[in-house]
């Protein structure tokens, strides 16, 4: 079972995508903030001509809280409470953003991709969360070996979560690939280290 997050709504470069999670009563079943949390696996769907292209697979790296409420010091004319009744649409103005950078594709048979994608998502582009079967998928090559060909893309974001993020997503695969820790550690250790020594040199 997939859980759907949330829509594109813009995109900052080619890989580099902002989602706006779904709001109270725009699903039957609300995304959980875990669901949306730092270091999820994303699909976003792409359409083609008549149909599915596939999609884009991404990790979340930025959370963005918009409130246009915030910085407005003049009196209120009803509580919020009663702006639910009277003004809804004042609500849906407060919204949750996500930054999703893309990592690779899934292809329309179903096998992935790590890289930079030549296809781009469109605005209202639907996200959903990646399961863990697909997660695993998506980190083996053609051979069946792990894989994290992504890991240069993200180091030259120049983000300073990127270390983190990195970490994060290590931590996660230890736990899908057991037998592959040893390798990962090596790795985590390296990102580790990186992160302490480049902000400090």
């Amino acid at each position: 079972m997939t859980t759907a997050i949330g829509k594109i709504v813009k995109s900052n470069t080619h890989i580099d995508y902002v989602c706006q999670v779904y709001g109270p009563g725009e699903l039957v079943i609300q995304p959980l903030p875990t669901d949306y949390a730092f270091g999820e696996f994303v699909a976003i769907e792409l359409s083609g001509n008549g149909g599915s292209s596939g999609a884009l697979i991404g990790v979340i790296y930025n959370t963005l809280l918009l409130n246009p409420e915030f910085g407005s010091l003049g009196p209120r004319l009803s509580p919020r409470g009663e702006q639910e009744i009277f003004t809804p649409d004042y609500l849906s103005e407060t919204a949750t953003l996500v930054g999703i950078v893309a990592l690779g594709w899934q292809e329309i048979g179903g096998s992935f991709r790590q890289g930079v994608p030549g296809l781009a998502a469109d605005v209202d582009a639907p996200v959903r969360r990646l399961n863990d079967d697909e997660l695993c998928a998506f980190h083996l090559d053609g051979a069946g070996r792990l894989s994290l060909r992504y890991a240069s893309v993200l180091m030259g974001m120049n983000n300073p979560l990127v270390p983190q993020l990195l970490l994060t997503l290590i931590d996660r695969l230890v736990t899908l690939f057991p037998e592959q820790s040893r390798q990962l550690q090596v790795m985590r250790n390296n990102v580790a280290w990186k992160s302490i020594v480049q902000p400090a040199g």
